[in-house]
């Protein structure tokens, strides 16, 4: 590293005139270096241009300028704060919110470092999704989304987006950044487009198709087949010859066994709508970019979902995933017998009932947006008989309910009902039905 910065050397906002106090160098890349520092008693990134990439991108600084005047998306964007500027050199860089503890990069997902739940994977894929959508709804693109600029935390899967300065406003005249190789668009790897937000739907399905099967969609048997990795190579695997390895219509990119792996493993696993998905977006997504790419919110939808669908296997206890079009009865993981929990059916969802269940606002309430602060309703086991499971009420509404029997009653905020297959919630806004689901 060169460390353009020293430890203890101070810079300045651009507007606020603040001092700013280099810490220590975090790292570099091919743009500049970031560093932690403090601003105003708070840390912070700081990241440094090099002089080279400032004139190679000379569009850098008024991108910066409108990222910091439009303000963050949301808070999963390690979003530009303020410009930066120093008196003993020329050039100029941002700061940012500094990335917190326990997120890593989903490179060591990719290196097998980490071992996230399915559960962590469906919520980061939520928030990928979401804080795209919120981009680019202002009117946006990323314009490199790949693996490295994505950290998240394995536990629980919330993400943070990094190295925003690389956006920019949508189908504008663009300079700079045109992606990472393997996430970029056909058309941008064949020369024919420049990064939009269409690009950005593409690129955003790689890299859930690398979250959730650990391999890239178009890497199959022709790309077992190269001896020489180079530039034409990958123009023909990548952008004029892409083809998804899981086609349905054309086998003849199918992973090698033995070689490739991970895809074959872990495609079986997945409910048939989240493949599905997969497969439109390396199909007509690769044909067709303005009608054939999966939407952001087509995503979410499908996160949620994902989420919803899991139980647990008894025997191993490893988490499978109900999906009505499969026949499948067995653990991916143990082979053991499945036995499906009870489930709760509302109008627009399915949700097993789980021992760590919990219900949101948008489960009862089909126009409250995703908000997973605080749940609606949790199962919960009785303290007096753990072997009775219940549904506790942790809304500020009252829930009317019909049991299998047909009485009737009230469950006020804070208290519990048993889940027992045939009684009918009224929630308020809408009724939902516990059943034993079948598989077939």
């Amino acid at each position: 590293m060169n460390e353009l910065l020293q430890p203890g050397q101070t810079v300045y906002t651009q507007f606020s005139h603040l001092p700013c106090l280099v810490e220590q160098c975090l790292g570099s890349g091919g743009q500049g270096e970031v560093y932690q520092a403090s601003l105003g008693g708070q840390s912070v990134a700081l990241k440094w241009y090099f002089p080279h990439y400032q004139i190679h991108d000379p569009g850098l600084r008024t991108r910066l300028e409108e990222a910091i005047k439009t303000g963050f998306p949301s808070e999963r964007f390690l979003w530009p704060l303020e410009l930066v500027l120093s008196p003993d050199l020329d050039g100029f860089g941002y700061v940012m919110p500094l990335r917190h503890a326990g997120s890593v990069g989903i490179v060591a997902l990719m290196k097998g470092q980490v071992s996230p739940s399915f559960r962590a994977l469906a919520t980061a894929g939520f928030e990928l999704a979401d804080s795209f959508f919120q981009l680019h709804a202002r009117g946006f693109c990323y314009r490199d989304i790949s693996f490295g600029n994505i950290f998240f935390e394995p536990e629980t899967g919330h993400i943070l987006i990094c190295d925003n300065d690389n956006v920019g406003i949508n189908n504008a005249e663009l300079t700079g950044v045109l992606g990472t190789p393997r996430f970029m668009a056909p058309e941008i790897v064949r020369g024919a487009a420049k990064p939009s937000t269409q690009t950005d739907l593409f690129s955003l399905a790689v890299l859930l198709f690398y979250l959730f099967l650990v391999h890239h969609p178009l890497e199959g048997q022709q790309e077992a087949e190269i001896r020489c990795f180079d530039l034409p190579a990958m123009t023909r695997i990548y952008g004029t010859d892409a083809t998804f390895i899981f086609d349905p219509d054309n086998t003849a990119n199918r992973p090698i066994p033995g070689y490739q792996d991970n895809p074959l493993i872990f495609w079986p696993i997945y409910p048939e709508f989240l493949r599905d998905l997969f497969i439109k977006s390396f199909t007509s997504g690769i044909h067709n970019p303005t009608n054939g790419r999966i939407q952001e919110t087509e995503w979410r939808s499908a996160m949620v979902r994902l989420r919803d669908a899991i139980f647990y296997c008894a025997s191993c206890g490893a988490e499978n995933f109900y999906d009505p079009q499969s026949a499948s009865t067995t653990c991916w993981d143990c082979q053991a017998q499945l036995h499906l929990p009870p489930s709760l059916h509302l109008p627009q969802a399915v949700v097993m009932l789980n021992h760590n269940t919990h219900l949101y606002p948008h489960h009862l309430d089909a126009h409250q947006r995703y908000n997973f602060s605080q749940p609606a309703a949790s199962v919960v086991q009785n303290p007096a008989h753990p072997q009775i499971w219940g549904l506790k009420n942790c809304s500020d509404q009252i829930w009317a309910i019909t049991t299998a029997e047909g009485m009737l009653r009230e469950v006020a905020p804070g208290r519990s009902i048993t889940i027992a297959v045939g009684t009918k919630i009224n929630f308020g806004k809408q009724t939902g039905e516990i059943r034993l689901s079948n598989r077939l």
